[in-house]
């Protein structure tokens, strides 16, 4: 790769409190390994990924589904307002070369099912059950960002 991986940190919006933890040490390993940080721009998982990435000096990227800068939540060094609703849920993927999934939801299940079509590593961490092969779930964020790791090597 010429540029370094862009890896979207997804989930629920309002998360069961739990998830916040995984959420921020996500975006802490990715920005300490140089990597991007792609959200959706708002609260919950997206908001926490953000400011684990920001307090090791990342980039994060976030594009959101309104058309107001200023609804992206702090820890984002670059706010797109898409005006794309959901559908702002493809751009996520499609700028990304890997997903890391933290929980579940329904705009989650969404963005997790158009990586896994369109040839998008996932990884996972407490997310849903799936009803095919493509998602790989861990337990842990350091296990998923060592397999995200050798996947980007191998690229």
């Amino acid at each position: 790769m010429r540029h370094p991986p862009y890896v979207a940190v997804i989930g629920p919006s309002e998360p069961a409190a739990e998830l916040l933890v995984p959420a921020r040490q996500a975006g802490e390993a990715l920005a300490t390994r140089g990597w991007v940080t792609v959200t959706g721009g708002l609260g919950g998982v997206m908001a926490a990924a953000a400011a684990g990435a920001a307090s090791r000096g990342g980039t994060v990227v976030g594009l959101l589904p309104g058309d107001d800068r200023t609804a992206a939540s702090a820890g984002h060094s670059v706010v797109i307002p898409t005006g794309l609703g959901e559908l702002r849920n493809s751009l996520i993927v499609r700028t990304s070369d890997a997903v890391l999934s933290v929980g579940g939801s329904w705009g989650t299940q969404i963005e997790v099912s158009l990586a896994v079509r369109t040839g998008v590593p996932v990884v996972s961490i407490a997310g849903w059950v799936q009803p095919a092969p493509g998602v790989h779930n861990f337990d842990d964020v350091a296990s998923s960002v060592a397999w995200l790791e050798r996947r980007f090597a191998a690229a």
